[in-house]
Formats: structure tokens, sequence, C-alpha cells
């Protein structure tokens, strides 16, 4: 489901008009779930990070026991030569992506033999600098290594996210945080979370049970090059009720400000929007 314009897709080695069909309904990935994908952005003529995401989606795909087939060298210049047919200015998601198309002697295990490769360009806006959302509680996890794939950024897992946004949304709120298997907080069911006390920052020690994601250690390195005092740590919800500032970390709009968490209210504070400007100012620097 396109929840985008102007897509163009690069399959079968080259690209194409349009979401085009890339997947067979007997693809492994199809009925088995072998899928896994990555995120990055082309933005005002900035794509940060792309090398890493691209990196990601093969260390993504063996996490999967999909046989990765495209270099990151490769699909970085794939990408941009998608990204040259796109007007100057345009927001760009950028989504690498793999999935197994056969499988072994029991059908379960991916073959070796047989992998799918598409990147999907897809023109959506960028979110604008007030956009915030708020935070409910849910009684969905995230799960751990010995029950999920949670070293890749795979599809299978979404559906537990899908179904921790539903909750929340019934109650008014626009995301969820979310606890891991011990209770703590891990993350929210879209992106990582940090919040702010007394002009330090502080996220969620990455444990296992989700992706620390590419964004989350640039703000984490621009926040500590400019003197910042960054902790890695087990967080508690009472941690996040008492904080004088919450934000997100994602691809799809690099920081999300919080205003509240189930009746708690913030406001989008000074180091919110430093991280936003550091991150702006490091993704220029390297254009």
């Amino acid at each position: 489901m396109a929840t985008g314009k102007n897509i163009r897709t690069y399959f079968e080695g080259r690209w194409h008009e349009g979401d085009v069909p890339i997947m067979r309904a007997a693809d492994h990935g199809s009925w088995l779930g072998t899928t896994v994908f990555d995120g990055a952005r082309f933005v005002n003529g900035l794509m940060p990070d792309l090398d890493l995401h691209c990196a990601r989606v093969n260390r993504s795909a063996e996490a999967l026991m999909i046989t990765p087939t495209v270099s990151t060298e490769d699909m970085i210049a794939i990408t941009k030569e998608g990204l040259a047919a796109y007007a100057e200015g345009a927001a760009v998601y950028i989504r690498p992506m793999y999935w197994a198309i056969n499988g072994d002697v029991t059908a379960i295990v991916p073959s070796p033999e047989g992998t799918g490769f598409a990147i999907c360009l897809e023109e959506i806006p960028f979110a604008a600098p007030t956009a915030s959302t708020t935070l409910g509680l849910t009684r969905f996890r995230r799960p751990v290594m010995e029950s999920a794939v949670v070293n890749a950024k795979a599809g299978c897992l979404y559906p537990n996210n899908a179904r921790m946004l539903a909750e929340v949304r019934t109650r008014g709120f626009g995301n969820a945080l979310v606890a891991d298997a011990m209770g703590n907080v891990a993350e929210t069911a879209t992106a990582n979370v940090f919040m702010v006390k007394d002009g330090e920052v502080f996220t969620p020690i990455a444990n296992g049970t989700f992706l620390a994601g590419i964004t989350r250690a640039r703000h984490m390195s621009n926040l500590r090059a400019e003197g910042v005092t960054v902790h890695e740590t087990v967080l508690t919800f009472d941690d996040f009720r008492g904080a004088d500032e919450v934000f997100l970390s994602g691809n799809m709009s690099k920081v999300t400000p919080v205003t509240a968490f189930e009746d708690q209210q913030y406001q989008v504070g000074p180091v919110t929007r430093k991280v936003r400007e550091l991150y702006w100012d490091w993704a220029a620097s390297t254009a």
C-alpha cells in the first residue's frame, strides 16, 4: 500500500515508473514472511546516512537467513540514479528491500538460492517543524531474540507494532510508549525515544529487544560533540513521567517532539529544538 505519491521502483535490474508488483503468491516472502527493508530520506538534496541504511538492510537479510545480493556501494549508486528523476526539493522516502523466493525441502527455511531485491522511492512530505505527537501506554511489549528476529528490520515484526498503535489510538494518543520483556521502556511503536531531565539526555539502553536506530546514534553523537551528557540506561515509565522533555527519533521525521505521555504534559523544550538543529547542521556538512 502506497502512502505517498510519485513512486519509482527498481526491480530486476532497472527502474520502473510506479508501484510495480514485485512478489509472487508462492514466493517465500509472500506466504512465510521473510521480508526485510530499510528506510532512508532524501530531503532538500540531502541523503543523511544513506550508506548506513543500505548496509543495515544487508545485515537484516542475513539475520532473517536471506542471502543479500547487492553491495552497499551498488545500492547507493542505484538509489542516486533513481532520485535523479525527482524535482529539486522533493522529499522522498528510500526503501531498499529483500525477500526470500525459495524455501528448503521443508519450505520453512529460506533457500540461499533465490533472493528478491527492490528499491522503492516514494515521495512523502517531510513533517513540519511544528509537528508533535502524544504517547499512551499499551499492554503489548517488544519481543526478545529468543522469540523474534529483533536484530533485523523485518516486516514480520510490524503486526505487533500495528496493534500497539491501534490500541492507543482508541484512547486518542498518537503513538505508544512500549515496554521490553522486563517491563522497562524500550521505544515507541514506530521510533526510538529520548527524554531530557535537568539538561541531560537519556535513552533506553540497547538490550536486544528493539532496533537501536541509525538516527538515534546520530543524535547521540551530535549531542555529545556539543558537550551534552547523554545516558544509555534502563528507564522506567515513571522516569518518563518525571521528564522535562521527551522526543522521538526515527528516519521518517528525524526528530518528533512529544507533548504528552498519558496525563503528563510536556513543552517542546530547548534540548529537543537543539537536537533538530544539530542534526540538519550535521547533514548539510556531509553534502
